[in-house]
């Protein structure tokens, strides 16, 4: 006897299957080749899963560690460019724990440092496979293409930004699993209050990047009050990686600032100096995650918050860059695109719901971020051909 929501799920899921074409899930061949094309690392695609070996059913409390002997955890991510996650969750989690996917064959590194398995996001029928198979019940979502890259081309950032959601929506109500969808300051818009910007207040953003952000934090709190979906989600600021290469982000440029300042002591930006945008570094953002993921839904007061760590403008960055670089210089070269982009982002995120909620609290401010990507990169190879 299938309750309501289980029984609406079922429907969706066989809607799904009679409305496909003959051939099933799969995309052709064409359409396989552009997703590939546009999905991988480059693009700046990710899409992250915790699967879950225990009886399938509802997820309450925290999350067992990796050595608990009532299940084994298993982590499911493509994030090729983010290996510092990659090291994060599998130290966590233990090694054989950790589930590497992707549409590509994968290169020796991550083939041979655990277990690797192939998913499409756009193929509903495997992400229903994946699901079943493992008795997931946690599921992360990274899923998708990065607001400069999106604007490049917007008919491939719709197909996996918001048809990718919905296939995920769709398995995840019927498989009654924990869902995190990350979201962005790119879900907002020039008319939003920029600083600071609330939980709640107009978006309206106006890249195709935001629109299919906003979307996805309405259809997920959609789900939850339809579907009873325990959805979760945050915005993230840009995010920092010591360990990652640009990924088509408007915020990139404070990732990239730090290869050229190591490599050739100069940087050019291609945002404006007093571009003020919040900002994150990869270990607040990991354990963010894990922690509003962990939380009791009893604390939640709502599903999708703010988190933020620090705010800083290009010119900030190169002034704490300096203490440690002394001979860096930075030029500015504006790029109307992304300059746009930025100047209708928010300057400073309030997340004080966060905060009061389920206790967030960041690590890294500016200082002990530029400190730590500089140790990362050897910056004493440039002080010592300094001196």
């Amino acid at each position: 006897d299938l309750g309501p929501r289980a029984a609406a799920a079922w429907a969706l899921a066989a809607q799904h299957f009679w409305e496909a074409p003959s051939e099933g899930y799969l995309k052709s061949d064409a359409g396989r080749q552009d997703a590939a094309a546009g999905c991988g690392p480059d693009a700046g695609e990710t899409s992250l899963w915790l699967l879950d070996l225990c009886p399938a059913g509802p997820v309450s409390g925290h999350l067992p560690s990796a050595n608990s002997s009532r299940c084994q955890l298993l982590l499911f991510l493509f994030l090729w460019n983010r290996p510092a996650t990659r090291l994060n969750y599998r130290k966590r989690f233990g090694k054989d724990n950790v589930i590497l996917s992707d549409i590509r064959k994968p290169p020796d590194h991550i083939f041979h440092g655990g277990p690797f398995i192939y998913s499409d996001i756009l193929d509903y029928k495997n992400l229903r496979e994946i699901v079943v198979n493992n008795r997931i019940t946690w599921l992360f979502h990274y899923s998708a293409l990065l607001s400069a890259i999106g604007e490049a081309n917007v008919s491939l950032a719709r197909a996996v930004n918001i048809t990718g959601l919905h296939n995920v929506l769709d398995v995840a109500a019927e498989h009654n699993l924990r869902l995190f969808v990350p979201s962005t300051i790119g879900a907002f818009g020039p008319t939003s209050p920029r600083n600071p910007t609330p939980d709640i207040c107009i978006q309206r953003p106006r890249t195709i990047y935001g629109v299919s952000k906003v979307h996805a934090e309405l259809m997920g709190e959609y789900y939850h009050y339809r579907y009873g979906l325990d959805f979760r989600c945050l915005r993230y600021p840009g995010i920092i990686s010591a360990d990652s290469q640009p990924g088509g982000g408007t915020t990139d440029y404070a990732v990239q600032i730090f290869h050229d300042a190591v490599k050739n002591g100069k940087f050019e930006c291609n945002l404006k100096s007093s571009t003020r945008l919040p900002m994150m570094y990869i270990d607040d953002c990991l354990r963010a995650t894990l922690e509003v993921m962990e939380a009791p839904a009893e604390s939640l007061s709502m599903r999708t918050y703010n988190v933020n760590a620090m705010s800083f403008t290009p010119e900030d960055l190169a002034q704490e860059l300096l203490k440690h670089i002394p001979e860096f210089q930075i030029t500015y070269n504006v790029d109307s695109v992304r300059q746009a982009i930025a100047d209708s982002w928010p300057m400073n995120f309030d997340d004080s719901n966060a905060r009061k909620d389920w206790g967030w609290k960041h690590d890294f401010d500016l200082p002990e971020l530029v400190t730590t990507m500089l140790n990362f990169h050897g910056s004493d190879t440039r002080v010592a051909q300094a001196n």
